[in-house]
């Protein structure tokens, strides 16, 4: 059997499909009484509903026939037995065993998760509780989390969609991950070092955002309290390092560890949480376990065809490979989720945006789409224009909150009304009005036929949160498999990011040998603004 998606049998039949779906309108299919029973799946807290999908039953059997020829039921089991899922590097991805409870996880690695969680609780819980004392003797009252990429996005998400804003909270949690001087001078403004913790995460320890900041932190630590020798009151790291975390003064007994086989963007459940666990305490963070370790053993134990995180990324390869949608939409309807565009920017873009399959050869179909979004309403007043009539094609999700979790209902019903109406204006659209002037007609005409698929909470707690990026890691997954690429590198980022030390050598004065005409010529300008 071929390694490429597009010799499979069951590619070629979507290819046929889709150009009989393109003769179908999206509201035709909508007008089916039985179609939301048939195409949305309850799973836990969560209801997934692909009814809005530009989709038949033909379309449904052929994208489960395609995950089948591409052996997905092989590949989950080897994903969550310990596999090397990681080819390229050699590696196991066993993130789902973090969350997995004891007897439940491949038996290596068992004992090291709970010791890790164990310790990484213990210090959360001294913290909350007040028994965590800094130099002073007083508790700490501020957190600051230093990371970037998976070391950051899913923390920074869990503690804003989770504990509120800093006002509410007993502790107070800040995020710092660019580089950018203004974003350090910000993030410690106002903040007493003497009750003030810092976590430092990142794996190998010598990412250049993260040592910048947490170098940044311990200068800053030093010179207010003069005391280099209390880090081990105020900086906690989190690591794969463990010598260069101790060369920066943090001493290995406040080490937690980062596993080799846990990617960075899928470390929110290990002790890179430490932050959530914090903000939001032991027990639910526990419960942010238990969510998506709810949604793994749906993704492991449901055939394909009601396996509601294999069918998300089955639709997304049906809009993006076969109707040719470029770009994914995702539009959460709830302040607390407005971080997750960003958050799944990294998780499906940084995982699926490869051009290489696993087996070496050049992917000649196309793989990850571009992914962004926006917070609801406001993306409304914004870019919902281009949604309605503008000539890109592009699917989307609508992630939504049944229950408000404050007290203003009228104002929760309206956002809900504006979810749930937007999706049916996508889908249904408006033909161009038979009165009013003849002139504007066209104008006022929306043709719909845009394909969104609805996911809606219960309510947001750690469970429900947990099981809804569990479901998103398990859409990857999928379409990495029918894909056939490495989900769990990152190969592309590493240039841009050794060509910053050539340039930054240039903009401080040094030669510019080996820089494009372009970027020599920017430097220049640079330095003739700064001299």
């Amino acid at each position: 059997m071929s390694d490429r998606p597009d010799a499979r049998e069951s590619w070629k039949r979507l290819g046929v499909l889709a150009t009989e779906t393109v003769r179908t309108h999206l509201r035709d299919l909508g007008n089916d009484p039985a179609r939301f029973a048939s195409m949305s799946l309850r799973v836990g807290p969560l209801l997934i509903d692909f009814s809005r999908q530009r989709a038949n039953a033909d379309v449904v059997s052929a994208l489960v026939a395609l995950a089948q020829e591409s052996r997905l039921e092989a590949a989950v089991e080897g994903l969550f037995d310990g596999g090397e899922a990681n080819r390229t590097e050699g590696r196991s991805a066993l993130h789902t065993a973090v969350r997995a409870p004891l007897d439940e996880r491949p038996q290596r690695v068992a004992t090291e998760i709970e010791t890790a969680r164990g310790r990484m609780l213990d210090i959360a819980e001294r913290v909350r509780r007040g028994r965590w004392l800094g130099v002073s003797g007083l508790p700490i009252r501020h957190v600051v989390h230093i990371g970037i990429g998976g070391s950051h996005l899913g923390p920074e998400l869990a503690v804003h969609a989770l504990a509120g804003p800093p006002a509410s909270s007993r502790i107070d949690v800040r995020f710092l991950a660019n580089v950018d001087g203004r974003a350090a001078v910000d993030t410690f403004r106002g903040l007493d070092p003497e009750r003030t913790l810092v976590i430092v995460a990142s794996k190998s320890f010598d990412t250049l955002e993260t040592l910048a900041n947490a170098r940044h932190a311990r200068s800053w630590f030093i010179e207010r309290t003069g005391r280099a020798d209390a880090m081990d009151r105020h900086f906690v790291a989190v690591t794969g390092n463990a010598g260069a975390a101790s060369e920066l003064g943090i001493p290995p007994g406040n080490h937690l560890p980062m596993w080799d086989w846990v990617g960075g963007r899928f470390s929110l459940w290990s002790s890179v949480g430490l932050s959530v666990a914090i903000a939001i305490g032991a027990a639910r963070f526990a419960e942010l376990l238990a969510g998506a370790h709810a949604m793994d053993r749906h993704f492991r134990g449901t055939r394909i065809e009601r396996n509601a995180a294999a069918l998300f990324g089955l639709f997304g390869i049906w809009n993006s490979n076969f109707l040719g949608a470029g770009t994914h939409a995702v539009l959460p309807y709830d302040r607390r989720l407005a971080g997750l565009p960003g958050y799944l920017q990294q998780l499906e873009m940084e995982s699926n945006g490869k051009s290489v399959r696993i087996d070496g050869e050049r992917s000649q179909t196309h793989t990850a789409p571009v992914v962004w979004g926006g917070e609801e309403t406001n993306g409304q007043h914004a870019f919902h224009q281009l949604l309605h009539q503008g000539t890109r094609s592009f699917s989307a999700d609508l992630v939504a909150v049944a229950a408000p979790g404050h007290d203003l209902a009228e104002r929760h019903r309206w956002l809900l009304a504006n979810c749930l109406g937007q999706g049916s204006a996508l889908l249904r659209g408006r033909d161009a009005p038979a009165h009013g002037p003849r002139a504007l007609a066209p104008h006022r005409a929306v043709p719909g036929n845009r394909a969104t698929t609805t996911v809606l909470l219960d309510a947001l707690t750690p469970a429900s949160l947990g099981a809804l990026l569990a479901l998103y890691e398990h859409k990857v997954f999928t379409q990495a498999t029918v894909w056939g690429i490495n989900p769990f590198d990152q190969w592309g980022v590493e240039l841009g990011k050794q060509l910053a030390h050539d340039v930054f050598g240039a903009l401080g004065g040094g030669p510019a040998r080996g820089l494009d005409a372009a970027t020599a010529g920017l430097v220049a300008e640079v330095r003739k603004s700064t001299s």
